[in-house]
């Protein structure tokens, strides 16, 4: 990436109107767009246009969405003024704040709020992300506690305070709780810096619990499962929006744009190679033009950036084609690990650089490259690695131009090779190939390749034996083997393949030039498939225990409702600990934690193969009975659990007894309303713990019939 002076262009992309050029990056899209789409929500978008006309912002409504379009805090206090007369409500602003998660708050913002696990521990680190949706103001903790936090916010000298800006801040920061299932915080706010007060003051306070009724919550409303998907999808849609750019300077610039997509911040830098050596191509936003050189030079060098800072490399799974950084002010930061989401979106660019750069070398072959496009457009809606593989399989014979193609993963615990998806094979041909597999010890170009990483062409007269007969059976005479890498690690292979007539002396360069290319693709989707699972795993499980949470735990009864034979039953059985509280008071909350690993431990292996043992919130447990016989059947269960707590558990070395109560609940019979049902059997085994914890008296399961 050297050869001089780097070329600098601003992001993003398109043309900007002359009177946006002059407006200062102060405010964040993810609050402009928040505004638009609430008055688009409460009156359509006539009314959006009426705002825009009243406020003369130099934006259109869709760049005013976009989460990369800054603008002034004049702009922002405008908007909200044109939109408050507009909608006729002088609460409008305090209710867009309130509601920005039912109209459209950043799902990365949601899924790292939520990650923080409580509302305390995100009004902690309030103050450090502010910088993310505004310059203009501080935000200091001046207490918090559980279910308490006093914060001043502060306007900076030469900005003249709004009351509407205020009103927004108070929703914003009333609606936190909401994102945990809570009731939203009550604000008192008595000091403002609109009344003359040096700054704005709000105490907020919430409920621990939710106040709702069980009945009113559903796996659909849940925010962070809702914002996870979103962000999926905003992830997938800007992979395929970077791959549409067309050419190399739009998807840089695009790149650019659309990195606010995972993280939200005032500033963003892209340095990458460019095409036949040079001065490497820049793109920011967001930064003064005397201070990008500089930046560029210590990005590209590997440096710290400072604090603030979240870089990552824009990577395919065989070139580094530069250095992505999303930037913050000194002292203020994101609200979490923002690195993976960057580096997941950085793997989206690296695969939409490649075949950019795959297409600018051969625009003559318009009919691979088109190909090209369709792989990347596929592999960017691939949703695991199952479909990765068909995706690749299938896109193999046109990119390449090979007769048939296969897709093979790695097993490491077996050390072997197993095809996962084929393509141009006859259907005797391909039994053979996915019920073949290949062992490390077995075939010496397998072997090899795990050493050095570098494709093998394979033939019928110069092969192994194994692989020999492999051909022959297949009525194959050569392919070509080029692994899938994420960094070092070895991921599996791709192969392409020719019958004796279809290829002359051997697969020539431009062949292995593009088999290459798919592979790098092939390995950037398999990562994001792994990230997509991972995401996954985290929004149905408990990070403590790798127990099924609450939502899991729902949608696994709903499911063992509806598979119910007739005359079936299905059970559901709730444990609190008692003296738990005792245990993190005196031993602190690390044997707590130890001390709910080992409770789902001993639960698992209490209940029965199929049943699911679930941890829902606290201390709290349940285990999902899907296939009782009868209503009595769930006795034997409800007594192997209380048995798993006869013995005392060891925290750090000390014996410790802590007892269990339990409640039980079964339904049998017919099941029309599973939704309903699911949510009664919650209720009733709820409610007999309780009796049992207040009464000490064991739980009787009563069958309920259906209606």
């Amino acid at each position: 990436m050297s050869g001089g002076r780097p070329e600098v262009r601003p992001g993003p992309g398109r043309p900007e109107p002359a009177a946006a050029t002059a407006e200062a990056r102060e405010t964040s899209g993810a609050t402009t767009g928040l505004v638009l789409t609430f008055v688009r929500q409460e009156l359509g978008e006539d009314a959006v246009q009426e705002v825009l006309r009243r406020a003369q912002v130099p934006f259109t409504a869709e760049e005013l969405t976009q989460p990369s379009t800054w603008t002034s805090y004049d702009t922002r206090i405008r908007l909200f003024t044109a939109a408050t007369e507009v909608l006729g409500d002088p609460t409008a602003m305090f209710r867009m704040g309130a509601e920005s998660l039912r109209t459209g708050m950043a799902p990365a913002v949601v899924v790292l709020v939520r990650a923080m696990g409580s509302p305390r521990q995100v009004f902690q680190r309030l103050p450090k992300a502010v910088a993310n949706f505004s310059t203009t103001s501080t935000m200091t903790v001046l207490e918090v506690g559980a279910t308490s936090a006093t914060l001043r916010y502060e306007l900076h000298d030469g900005y003249v305070h709004s009351r509407l800006d205020c009103d927004y801040a108070r929703g914003l920061i009333a609606m936190i709780p909401t994102i945990f299932g809570l009731a939203p915080a009550r604000v008192v706010h008595e000091e403002c810096e609109s009344s003359g007060y040096d700054a704005c003051v709000y105490h907020l306070s919430w409920d621990r619990r939710s106040r709702r009724p069980w009945g009113r919550r559903s796996v659909s409303a849940d925010p962070e499962l809702t914002a996870l998907r979103e962000q999926v999808r905003s992830l997938q849609s800007a992979a395929t929006d970077l791959v549409d750019g067309g050419d190399l300077e739009s998807v840089l610039a695009r790149i650019v744009e659309r990195a606010a997509a995972a993280v939200l911040a005032p500033a963003y830098l892209l340095a990458v190679s460019a095409p036949g050596g040079g001065a490497p191509l820049v793109h920011s936003a967001g930064l003064p033009a005397d201070e990008v050189p500089g930046l560029t030079a210590r990005l590209l060098a590997g440096e710290d950036l400072g604090p603030g800072a979240v870089t990552v490399d824009v990577a395919s799974a065989r070139r580094t084609h530069g250095r992505l950084a999303a930037l913050h002010r000194p002292g203020d930061g994101g609200l979490g690990d923002e690195r993976a989401m960057l580096a997941a979106y950085a793997g989206h660019a690296a695969a939409a650089l490649d075949l950019v750069m795959a297409l600018e070398d051969s625009r003559s072959e318009a009919r691979r490259a088109g190909a090209l496009l369709d792989l990347a457009h596929r592999l960017a809606l691939a949703a695991d690695a199952d479909e990765v593989c068909a995706v690749v399989a299938d896109a193999l014979p046109r990119v390449v131009g090979c007769g048939s193609s296969g897709v093979m993963l790695w097993d490491p615990a077996s050390a072997s090779l197993r095809t996962t998806a084929c393509a141009g094979l006859p259907p005797e041909a391909e039994i053979v190939l996915r019920t073949t597999t290949l062992h490390a010890g077995d075939v010496p170009e397998l072997f090899g390749m795990l050493s050095d990483r570098e494709p093998r062409v394979l033939d019928t007269t110069r092969s192994s034996g194994l692989l020999r007969t492999l051909l022959g059976s297949l009525d194959l005479h050569s392919a070509v083997a080029v692994p899938l890498l994420a960094g070092s690690t070895f991921l599996g292979v791709v192969t392409a393949s020719w019958t004796a007539g279809e290829l002359g002396d051997g697969p020539d360069r431009d062949v292995l030039a593009r088999l290459r290319g798919v592979g790098d693709q092939a390995s950037t989707a398999l990562q994001k498939a792994r990230l997509l699972e991972t995401v996954r795993h985290q929004a149905t499980h408990d990070a403590l225990t790798g127990l099924p949470n609450r939502v899991l735990f729902r949608e696994r009864l709903a499911a063992a409702l509806a598979a119910a034979p007739d005359g079936g039953a299905v059970g559901v059985l709730f444990c609190d600990l008692d003296r738990f509280k005792a245990v993190n008071d005196t031993l602190g909350h690390a044997a707590g934690d130890e001390l709910l690993r080992q409770v789902s431990a001993r639960l698992r292996a209490a209940v029965r193969p199929g049943d699911t043992v679930g941890r829902l919130s606290g201390d709290e447990f349940a285990v999902l009975l899907p296939r009782l016989g009868s209503p009595t059947d769930a006795g034997s269960v409800v007594a192997r659990v209380d048995e798993a707590f006869t013995e005392p558990f060891r925290l750090d070395g000390t014996p410790v007894e802590v007892g269990t109560s339990t409640g039980v609940a079964v339904h049998s019979g017919r099941v029309i309303e599973v939704a309903a049902v699911a949510e009664q059997l919650l209720r009733d085994a709820d409610a007999a713990m309780y009796r049992h914890k207040h009464r000490d008296r064991p739980p009787t399961p009563t069958p309920r019939q259906a209606g």
